[in-house]
């Protein structure tokens, strides 16, 4: 099973994309919004305990996609 979900942000740059699902990593450093930059990785973590794949894709200026499988 596949699971895609896509966003039409602004997108993230490579250094942004490269640690998304890092924990307490979060790209946007104004603190515009709230979080702990924990959602993706534990959305990894999940994943991965279900033996599954989480990836995420990027064009900048057109937003990113991130794909669970399981």
């Amino acid at each position: 099973m596949t699971v895609t979900v896509t966003d039409s942000g602004p997108g993230m740059d490579g250094a942004t994309l490269a640690r998304a699902f890092d924990r307490f990593y979060q790209g946007d450093t104004s603190h515009r919004t709230e979080g702990n930059g924990l959602g993706l990785a534990m959305v990894k973590q999940i994943v991965s305990l279900h033996k599954g794949a989480v990836t995420a894709a990027n064009e900048p200026g057109r937003g990113s996609t991130f794909t669970v499988t399981l």
